[in-house]
């Protein structure tokens, strides 16, 4: 069930993701500053990629099963998504600086989850 809710996670993030980059190289560009559109350009990039790491966490949650590294792995990369990227996006479109103060954890829950994946890669055994 678990497996469930981070792949559709994971889409509802890569639709966001594509979305959000076309809006922010469309609608954005000329009523930003250089700043704040890379950091919003730099919130996309993250939330991609991470996106796609989550989407092979599921993948391999589906083939090793859900293993407690995995589900780890899958938490830190959906909460670096929402904190990291989220704080970019506020940060960039509203202006309010107590944001900045966020994006760190959100880089932390990311190397959390990285880390996690490592555990579960030095973990794995073939059956």
């Amino acid at each position: 069930m678990q497996i469930k809710i981070f792949l559709i996670f994971a889409a509802v993030s890569g639709l966001l993701a594509v979305a959000l980059g076309a809006f922010g190289a469309h609608a954005l560009r000329g009523k930003l500053s250089e700043n704040l559109l890379n950091a919003f350009e730099t919130g996309v990039s993250y939330q991609m990629t991470h996106t796609l790491a989550l989407l092979c966490i599921c993948l391999l949650m589906i083939h090793w099963g859900e293993r407690t590294s995995l589900l780890v792995a899958a938490s830190g990369f959906s909460l670096g998504i929402l904190l990291f990227s989220g704080s970019l996006y506020g940060l960039a479109l509203t202006g309010m600086k107590w944001l900045g103060p966020v994006t760190p954890l959100g880089g932390l829950a990311f190397l959390v989850g990285w880390a996690a994946l490592l555990v579960s890669a030095w973990n794995y055994q073939a059956e």
